[in-house]
């Protein structure tokens, strides 16, 4: 299955070009404005998952808070509370901006977060191959045992209309959609469309949202991507993405 193979290949193949690029050039934050970038890693993973990507912002001059949390056999509930509480003990207590940067799920759990709560100096935020509708990855494989194995969370990834994704209300703040599109699309039967190998096209897009920019990646590679880092700062910056594509 296209979906599952060279799995061992990208995780090597992740650490030897995670820091490629790390040191372009990118535009700075004067010293003493420094703003806050929480940053939210996808389901399975950790917050180590997001360090490449936390490395570029904190060179362009952003405070990053890195939230790790468990995401397996845990409800998304659950996985909210968690989120919630962590994000509600560190928000700095002054006049900081404050944006949020979430990966897969990650970025779910950020828009679930900032509808029930309201930030003062709310900044932007940008999701990354973020399932903002659901993928049907889940609803062709929601039965099969590997799909159970992974937990509550996963099974409530569905394009259903009472599903996770679904639930969640439209943006009220800026937000700036990462969408990858992987060279490896023999999956039509499984996810119709261009997509990054897990989350298609489609839905990645919400309503409402600000801007909206698509790399060639899949959905693995996105979070250490040198352009998607590029634009991820981009649009904190200036609440729009560079629309040229950048030489690598």
């Amino acid at each position: 299955m296209a979906i599952k193979k060279s799995l061992f290949v990208i995780f090597i193949f992740i650490f030897f070009t995670a820091c490629v690029g790390a040191n372009s050039t990118i535009p700075v934050v004067p010293s003493g404005e420094k703003e806050v970038v929480y940053l939210l890693h996808g389901l399975g993973r950790s917050k180590f998952a997001m360090w490449v990507l936390a490395s570029r912002l904190e060179d362009a001059g952003f405070s990053v808070n890195n939230i790790g949390y468990s995401s397996i056999n845990r409800s998304p509930e659950e996985i909210l509370l968690d989120v919630s509480g962590q994000i509600n003990e560190t928000l700095p207590g002054n006049n900081q901006t404050v944006h949020f940067v979430g990966h897969s799920l990650g970025g779910l759990m950020i828009r679930a977060f900032l509808e029930n709560t309201k930030i003062k100096n709310l900044g932007r935020v940008v999701l990354i191959g973020t399932p903002n509708r659901g993928t049907t990855l889940v609803d062709n494989y929601q039965d099969s045992w590997w799909m159970q194995m992974a937990g509550p969370t996963a099974l409530a990834l569905s394009t259903d209309k009472k599903s996770f994704p679904n639930s969640i209300a439209d943006p009220y703040y800026p937000v700036g959609i990462i969408a990858g599109i992987s060279e490896d699309n023999d999956n039509e039967d499984i996810l119709p469309g261009k997509d990054d190998g897990l989350v298609p096209l489609e839905s990645t897009k919400i309503s409402g949202m600000t801007d909206m920019i698509i790399i060639q990646s899949n959905h693995w590679m996105l979070r250490y991507d040198q352009e998607a880092a590029s634009q991820t700062i981009e649009f904190l910056r200036n609440a729009r993405f560079k629309k040229h594509r950048p030489e690598r």
